[in-house]
């Protein structure tokens, strides 16, 4: 087969690390072309973009998981680096095709669920955990680096030999794929017609959806993921933007946020997240991070000065423990037949909130009309940094009106939370489901739509 050596974890490591560094860098550029490409209704523009791109993806993710089984992981490997890198160069060409092309990239923008699938055919049941792991703290890592070195180069050098360097990589993990990655998936495992495997079914984003009101205790933590992550898909989407053009943070200041945020996170979801679980119980844990997130979303939504941010960015890392006990609740509580079918439901409802959460938020900032008063003051000649004052409505009492939206949404999770049983078997009527999966697929290959998109999600032993 092509490619260098036996498939590997490592080989999806580095694919996943190139391509995220790549985007990494441009984090404060885009902030920039965002703002002077629309000047009126920034947040609003920002979040239909990454509603789109969120929603295509969703709608998407499932038929080339289903493809990827046929057709082999490399060339959809190479499909969705490609697709997904394709806007960086035109960012300096022309900011309206950039932004079009980062919405229409959604439908390729699934890199993640093809390494998963790539991931999970050459490694046993009892490896993946760790195979996950490794794969997400790459991702974490590549981006708490590289925003940090963006905004170094782009202050010193300027933003276009930053679009340069993101092109260049983004070029190398294309070349990296084509020359040293090996198919993961042999030609015994694969369906010997091209026609007939493809389920229709199994390409439905919504096929997990249908089945969330079977059971009243899946019921009860699908509508808990979706309130607690709806906020969280919109946050991610413009605060970084808010931080840069409403609380007047640079470049430098957003990289360093991301970065220590970053760097909490992992600290939080690994050490303390373990030492929760042990001393205060699954459910619990759960509670505390919905808790943690409340105070978090509440102090972004009234907070007015800039350490207040940094601040609630500490707490915010402490809500990350949230998903991966809601993960490990359900690996733990479900049959063993059953884990694919309630785990394609998490995945899928977080899935559908990637689309909505952003547009979301991006429309309650206009109708609070949350806008940006002036254009970011230029750096001075001497290279120091010249902070730019933005001045919010001196009777705005909200500063950010979508956190407080999401402090209230996750308040209500944290009520139907309340109900999970902290010990209880998932009773989810799946027969249709497993005859499906089981008819078309190997043993290896995650079959649940939107399955590959988490990776804690995928492993039965968390």
């Amino acid at each position: 087969p092509q490619g260098i050596g036996s498939p590997s974890v490592y080989h999806a490591v580095i694919v996943i690390f190139l391509e995220f560094f790549a985007w990494g860098l441009l984090t404060a550029p885009t902030l920039v072309v965002l703002h002077e490409t629309f000047p009126k209704h920034t947040f609003l523009m920002n979040g239909l973009i990454q509603g789109v791109k969120g929603l295509l993806s969703f709608l998407s993710a499932p038929l080339i998981g289903a493809l990827s089984d046929v057709w082999g992981r490399k060339s959809f490997l190479l499909l969705t680096v490609f697709f997904t890198c394709a806007p960086i160069p035109l960012m300096k060409i022309s900011p309206w095709w950039y932004f079009a092309v980062i919405s229409v990239s959604g439908v390729f923008a699934v890199t993640f669920s093809v390494v998963f699938a790539y991931v999970a055919d050459i490694t046993q049941e009892h490896e993946r955990s760790m195979a996950y792991g490794l794969v997400s703290a790459t991702f974490a890592a590549s981006l708490v680096t590289s925003p940090a070195i963006g905004a170094y180069l782009g202050r010193a050098y300027g933003d276009s030999l930053v679009v340069v360097l993101a092109t260049a990589i983004a070029l190398l993990d294309i070349c990296f794929i084509l020359v040293a990655v090996p198919e993961s998936l042999p030609e015994k495992m694969r369906p010997a017609s091209w026609g007939a495997p493809i389920s229709w079914e199994q390409a439905d984003p919504f096929a997990s959806l249908k089945k969330v009101g079977q059971d009243s205790i899946v019921l009860l933590i699908c509508i808990t993921v979706f309130l607690s992550y709806l906020p969280e898909a919109g946050q991610y989407s413009s605060f970084f933007l808010y931080l840069r053009q409403i609380m007047g943070f640079s470049s430098e200041s957003v990289a360093a946020f991301i970065a220590v945020l970053g760097i909490l996170s992992i600290i939080a979801q690994t050490i303390v997240l373990s030492l929760l679980m042990r001393s205060i119980g699954n459910k619990n844990t759960i509670l505390l991070g919905l808790g943690f997130q409340i105070l978090q979303l509440a102090w972004y939504g009234f907070g007015s000065e800039p350490w207040m941010m940094w601040a609630a960015g500490a707490v915010a890392a402490m809500s990350s423990i949230t998903f991966p006990a809601v993960s490990a609740l359900v690996s733990r509580t479900a049959d063993a037949d059953q884990q694919g079918v309630v785990q394609g439901m998490i995945t899928g409802i977080r899935g559908l909130c990637n689309g909505l959460g952003p547009a979301l938020y991006g429309f309650i900032f206009y109708i609070f009309h949350v806008e940006l008063n002036e254009l970011p003051m230029p750096e001075s000649s001497s290279g120091g940094s010249v902070v730019a004052q933005y001045h919010l409505q001196q009777n705005s009492i909200i500063p950010g009106p979508p956190f407080l939206f999401g402090a209230c949404s996750v308040l209500l999770a944290l009520l139907v939370a309340l109900f999970i049983p902290e010990h209880t078997n998932l009773n989810v009527r799946s027969s249709n489901w497993k005859k499906h999966c089981g008819s078309h697929g190997h043993p290896h290959s995650p079959q649940a739509p939107g399955e590959a998109k988490e990776p804690l999600l995928q492993d039965t032993n968390v």
